[in-house]
């Protein structure tokens, strides 16, 4: 059952891109659960005396638990280490800074309380509490940077290393095909205006990072249309028209090479690359793209090891890799439901910052719900047409196939998690809220989670966009979804409420909803005939 009170043409269920806030954490947490389920797999056949011999990086502190995990655990299941991976724990201090995005970025909790805290991550999850998910999204990344035997990320850390030259080389052709391939697929079927707005979206607008975008894919245009590129883009904040003439010089098609354009901009090079030569070929083919880019797949990885400031080379790499990391991240997301072609290379990403759906939250829950099988969501049940006529037809929906996209395990330590927050967490007034008339306890579990999307300029919000507060949930067996609250426009600044109103509006009507629950134990759902 879907309704939307918003009086508008958007359905903001299935039709919108909002920040919903804390939600994403379940997101991440999935994530990480499935990457410990890997781990597992890959690690469990050895015995304990020979998995102290395995090498794995510093930097890998997931795969580094894991082994110590299996080695010293006397119950080496999936089950008890997904259920140990959820007491590990993780600092709440926000006095941290993130090297993230390309740049340092602080987070703080939402309960200053939180902060000398150090919570495994069940209690994290039940109080939605920042800064740990903020530093497991940082183990993920950086476990997905160094998983792969001789990647990049490990040869960086030996400047001297002799294989450097000759893997880069490799590394360039291969890799720099691999996510030609994928940002094909992230660009295929748009329109140039949609090309554009791609790549754009999700950039944190700056002055310097869309006029480097801007000269790359107009190298033509004059600064008149860059001025009114970032007028567009930047509205009361843009720049005068001295400094866009000055920015127009600076970011001039020969002024910097791709890589180093791709730095400024804070976006793939490669990305950058690709939409430039669909605007420029739009009936090119992928195979057309992959020879014409063999230059810069070379030039946007070999700059890495020719400059002799290994501070300035370390920093440049790690933001490349972490963009590449969260491209991995993401098509783990989108296995799971999630609706957009991309993730925010930042670790505000663990908070919500690359948006969602209440829909595909919803989604997400259903997985989880059903031990980790993905069922096509389905709007209509069946048509009957021209009935009583001789060209009645009447059709019905086929069986759905499930998906497997999720080990049982992992969805059987959500759920549990997930009903902890309900118990203890932050929806706890929902807690004994949904039992049948036999007395049976529908153990409803979820994730709630709130977003204030504005646009601030140097610290001071200047525009609210908009606000939300949802809950994902799952009631039972069979039944769960998402309820959203939502504000749009200047007037979302008037409004205070949090992630406790959609899970005291889902408690108010709890008594309507229980005979339809209450169905499920075999009797028909009842019927409200309308006035």
């Amino acid at each position: 059952m879907q309704t939307d009170t918003t009086n508008q043409p958007l359905d903001i269920n299935e039709g919108s891109k909002l920040e919903l806030g804390s939600t994403a954490k379940l997101r991440v947490l999935a994530t990480y659960l499935e990457l410990v389920a890997e781990l597992h797999a890959r690690l469990s056949p050895q015995e304990p005396k020979t998995l102290g011999g395995i090498a794995f990086d510093r930097q890998d502190t997931l795969t580094r638990w894991a082994v110590q995990h299996l080695t010293t655990s006397p119950d080496r299941s999936l089950d008890a280490m997904l259920d140990a991976a959820l007491e590990r724990r993780f600092s709440a201090d926000p006095g941290e800074r993130f090297f993230t995005g390309g740049g340092l970025h602080s987070f703080n909790n939402f309960n200053a309380d939180d902060n000398a805290r150090a919570p495994t991550l069940r209690e994290a999850m039940q109080a939605s509490i920042n800064l740990p998910f903020v530093r497991l999204m940082r183990e993920v990344v950086r476990h997905t940077m160094y998983q792969v035997p001789g990647s990049t990320a490990r040869l960086l850390e030996d400047d001297q290393d002799p294989r450097r030259s000759a893997y880069l080389a490799r590394f360039a052709d291969r890799e720099g095909q691999t996510f030609l391939r994928r940002f094909w697929r992230k660009t295929d079927q748009r329109n140039p205006a949609e090309l554009r707005d791609l790549l754009l979206d999700g950039l944190r607008p700056t002055p310097e990072r869309l006029a480097a975008v801007f000269r790359y894919l107009e190298p033509e245009a004059p600064a008149e249309a860059l001025g009114a590129f970032l007028r567009e883009r930047l509205g009361e904040k843009a720049p005068d028209a001295a400094r866009v003439v000055r920015l127009h010089e600076r970011f001039a098609p020969g002024a910097l090479d791709l890589p180093d354009r791709g730095y400024v901009a804070g976006v793939h090079p490669l990305e950058l690359w690709l939409v430039a030569y669909r605007l420029q070929h739009p009936g090119a083919s992928l195979s057309q793209a992959l020879e014409d880019s063999a230059d810069e797949r070379q030039a946007v990885y070999g700059w890495l090891f020719r400059t002799r400031v290994k501070s300035a080379q370390d920093t440049r790499i790690y933001t490349l890799l972490e963009v590449e990391a969260f491209l991995d991240i993401h098509s783990r997301w989108a296995r799971l439901g999630y609706p957009f072609g991309h993730l925010v290379p930042s670790l505000a990403t663990a908070l919500g910052s690359s948006g969602d759906r209440p829909a595909a939250l919803a989604e997400l829950m259903g997985i989880i719900v059903n031990d980790g099988v993905r069922l096509p969501t389905r709007h209509i049940t069946g048509l009957h047409l021209a009935s009583g006529t001789p060209w009645e037809t009447a059709l019905g929906r086929t069986a759905a196939q499930g998906e497997r996209v999720m080990a049982p395990e992992v969805a059987r330590a959500l759920r549990k998690a997930l009903s902890e927050v309900v118990e203890r967490g932050t929806a706890r007034r929902l807690s004994g809220s949904f039992k049948t008339e036999g007395g049976e306890d529908l153990s409803p579990g979820g994730k709630t989670g709130t977003g204030d999307n504005r646009v601030v300029v140097r610290g001071r919000a200047a525009l609210a966009l908009n606000r939300t507060a949802t809950f994902v949930f799952h009631l039972g067996p069979r039944y769960f979804g998402s309820l959203t609250a939502y504000v749009v426009g200047p007037d979302a600044a008037k409004y205070r409420f949090t992630s406790g109103l959609p899970v005291q509006i889902l408690t108010s009507i709890g008594p309507g909803l229980m005979p339809y629950l209450d169905g499920t134990q075999g009797r028909a759902c009842p019927v409200t005939p309308r006035p």
